[in-house]
């Protein structure tokens, strides 16, 4: 049952991640993700239904476009991979709990985020404000639903204080986090605090953990300096999904190490 459950996220995953392609693409210069259809950017040719395949077919064009013969880049297949891993894990991790598809949700809609703020360093609220009512929908639905999963009150008092939190820093360190980051906090804090207060605390401190983790290896590579811009977004995410992947395992590890 839960091999079936996370074989068919997988293959949702698929099928949305090669939607958020298009995302990541036409989100940031403002461009609709419906019109027009998905197009070769060297000869315009548009993209032929079989030639749209996830993974499939790339492979079999040999990452080239049918048309003019131009390069396609490895990162679509490999989003459209990427998606697909994280749903069949989170389907492992929840089982046909009512609240994985508001888990699912913000999956695909932080990995769109993580590469649209590598690429162009902004976290677009098209993307990060309907996900506060879409999110709480969700779980509002599992709640209703009788998820044994989590807990919605917390949930939301979760996304309030995580808000809060990345707003004061802001406040007090604003060439360091954008209000993007500040954004995207409640929607990760809903999710982690759903899970309880231990994966909520993981998924905060991880972040901050993460990010000055490769911060310091930028400096000792001589890749940057300490006034180089490393977007946060993506660590803030990486450090949700550790969060609800092993953050009350975590969490209880150190509680056991503090208390002896």
């Amino acid at each position: 049952m839960l091999l079936t459950l996370a074989a068919a996220a997988g293959v949702l995953g698929l099928l949305i991640g090669s939607f958020l392609n298009v995302v990541v693409a036409r989100v940031p210069v403002g461009a609709s993700v419906v019109h027009p259809p998905s197009r070769c950017p060297s000869c315009s040719a548009p993209v032929r239904p079989r030639d749209n395949v996830p993974v499939l077919s790339w492979l079999l064009l040999r990452a080239r476009c049918r048309q003019c013969a131009a390069p396609i880049s490895a990162r679509y297949p490999l989003v459209e991979l990427g998606t697909a891993v994280l749903f069949a894990v989170l389907a492992l991790r929840l089982g046909p709990d009512a609240a994985l598809p508001a888990f699912l949700y913000v999956a695909a809609v932080g990995l769109a985020l993580a590469l649209i703020d590598l690429d162009v360093k902004r976290l677009p609220d098209v993307l990060t404000l309907p996900s506060y009512p879409v999110v709480a929908a969700l779980l509002g639905l599992a709640a209703l639903a009788g998820s044994d999963s989590g807990d919605l009150l917390r949930a939301l008092l979760g996304g309030a204080v995580l808000f809060a939190a990345y707003f004061a820093l802001c406040l007090l360190h604003p060439g360091g986090m954008g209000f993007g980051d500040v954004k995207l906090a409640g929607v990760l804090g809903m999710v982690t605090g759903w899970l309880g207060w231990g994966p909520w605390c993981v998924g905060f401190f991880a972040a901050f953990l993460l990010g000055g983790a490769v911060g310091i290896a930028v400096l000792l590579t001589g890749r940057g300096t300490r006034k180089t811009a490393i977007p946060f977004g993506p660590f803030m995410l990486v450090g949700a999904l550790l969060a609800v992947l092993v953050g009350e395992t975590l969490a209880d590890a150190y509680l056991d190490l503090a208390i002896r």
